[in-house]
């Protein structure tokens, strides 16, 4: 277990207001401005350091009253402390703090002056959110677990010699004390030695690749803005980026203008998509994944057959919209999706002996086969997929992870909300014996999750970007000394080619 955290602040006011704060075995500190007094009463057993405090705000969406949370912090002698654990302070300051206080990730600085003027406004150029003149601590710290967090309270609008910085600073140390909940939160989550097991495979998957690839060619080849329908992938880093380099991501074809190509997300889309796309004359490029449609070729040649189609999956899935939109006549169903056992048994159909199933590839594949018994029960005679609709990298993702989570003490799955195959991880990991959580980064662990776990296992869904994976792993090994294992999962050796890109309409902007 983590020994108790200890917050240091350099004033003797900004301590007062942490120790209004802080718990029985909180260590709070005065360390002043000099590092001589620094380096005797920070501790020096590895245990938790939070260094606590005011600042000057410096970009200008920082504003007084918000808190900035260092991600780095470079002193005045060119010297930089990182502090990778940042982001796992920053969740915990979220869950203690009203939700009126913005709280900011990003690099700070120490100065050995009082900064103002053009001093500060080139800071900010620079890309520093705060300002603080702690610059003698930083020689001190050691490789104990370390994280920085302050109140502003003069920003880039008003300076320091404001008439409101006496109220502002009061309303700072408030703020300070609100804190230490988290800050001891935080040091909790702090372990001597823990386990972080990383399940194979994780991440991308041939499909996903596939999909990013296709947009960013597309935004090679045409220029931005590049128009997409839907989520290319369900994982919030992968659109952001891509928003960042041009794509513009839309819910439906009516929002695309005329002349600019569109991309079809990799979760496949009904037929009336594809035909409102040709009576516009749109230049589409389809990023389907391949074994999406498969599932569609499937469902086709089922209804042509004469079959009625019970498909398994998620109702308001993207994949299942597009699949459920291959019915012929929605006013006299073909195509009926059921998500349990229960529905499977209810399902009445005009002849029970032409019936077939198919299923959405990012299923679980334990409870998905909890509902073809059933639907095996209530139809005998009904016919499957030639091969499992299940994604191979799905499976692949949840044997890894059931594994792995049994022996885990927590199982932390990076991914989306939005991601089946994410939230299915979750639930694999749970029915494993762990306790899981879905995360889009480290950003969104609650260190409390953290106290106490020895052993954590890690994964990501086939939409998210491994960076994701080293950025959590990153953030774990700076709560103390890690012990990263890999054991031998399945090789994945899909490859997807990449569709054409059609010529543009001559109507085409300049």
């Amino acid at each position: 277990m983590s020994a108790p955290v200890t917050v240091a602040a350099a004033l003797a006011l900004e301590a007062r207001a942490l120790r209004r704060g802080a718990g029985l075995e909180t260590g709070v500190v005065q360390v002043g401005m000099r590092a001589g007094r620094a380096a005797r009463v920070l501790p020096r057993d590895g245990a938790p350091v939070v260094l606590a405090g005011v600042a000057g705000g410096l970009d200008p969406q920082v504003r007084s009253g918000d808190v900035v949370v260092s991600t780095e912090v470079h002193g005045p002698d060119g010297a930089v402390v990182r502090c990778p654990a940042a982001p796992l302070l920053a969740a915990a300051l979220r869950r203690v703090l009203p939700r009126n206080v913005r709280i900011h990730l990003g690099p700070t600085v120490t100065s050995d002056r009082v900064v103002h003027g053009k001093a500060r406004a080139g800071l900010a150029a620079e890309g520093y959110l705060a300002v603080d003149m702690e610059a003698s601590v930083l020689g001190t710290l050691t490789d104990a677990p370390f994280a920085t967090a302050r109140v502003v309270v003069d920003d880039a609008r008003t300076g320091l010699w404001h008439p409101a910085t006496l109220s502002r600073g009061r309303a700072a140390l408030r703020t300070l004390t609100r804190m230490v909940a988290a800050f001891e939160s935080w040091g909790a989550a702090a372990h001597p030695q823990r386990r972080v097991v990383l399940a194979s495979p994780r991440s991308f998957c041939a499909g996903v690749e596939r999909a990013i690839d296709i947009v960013a060619e597309a935004l090679e080849r045409y220029g931005p803005p590049v128009y997409v329908r839907r989520q290319i992938v369900h994982n919030t880093f992968v659109v952001a980026d891509l928003e960042r380099r041009g794509a513009v991501f839309v819910e439906e074809l009516s929002e695309v203008p005329d002349g600019v190509p569109v991309v079809l997300s990799a979760h496949g889309v009904a037929p009336s998509v594809r035909l409102e796309a040709d009576a516009r004359g749109l230049a589409v490029v389809d990023a389907t994944c391949p074994l999406v449609a498969k599932v569609h070729t499937e469902a086709r040649r089922a209804l042509r057959d004469g079959n009625t189609v019970v498909f398994i999956g998620h109702p308001h899935h993207d994949e299942s919209e597009g699949l459920m939109g291959e019915d012929p006549d929605p006013a006299s169903p073909r195509i009926h999706l059921v998500e349990t056992p229960e529905q499977a048994k209810a399902l009445e159909v005009p002849d029970r002996e032409r019936v077939a199933y198919l299923m959405q590839t990012t299923l679980a594949e334990d409870e998905a086969a909890q509902v073809v018994d059933a639907l095996r029960t209530a139809f005998p005679g009904i016919g499957e997929p030639p091969s499992s609709d299940i994604c191979y990298a799905t499976t692949n993702r949840q044997r890894a992870i059931r594994d792995v989570a049994a022996e885990a003490d927590v199982v932390l799955v990076i991914g989306s909300p939005n991601s089946s195959n994410s939230l299915r991880l979750v639930e694999v990991a749970e029915r494993a014996g762990a306790a899981a959580y879905l995360v889009d980064g480290p950003e969104q662990i609650d260190p409390d999750w953290l106290a106490g776990a020895g052993v954590i296992g890690i994964t990501a869904g086939a939409s998210a970007p491994a960076q994701l994976v080293e950025a959590v792993v990153d953030a774990l090994a700076a709560l103390g000394p890690i012990r990263r294992e890999e054991p031998a999962g399945i090789e994945e050796t899909y490859r997807f080619s990449l569709p054409p890109m059609p010529a543009l309409p001559s109507t085409k902007r300049i």
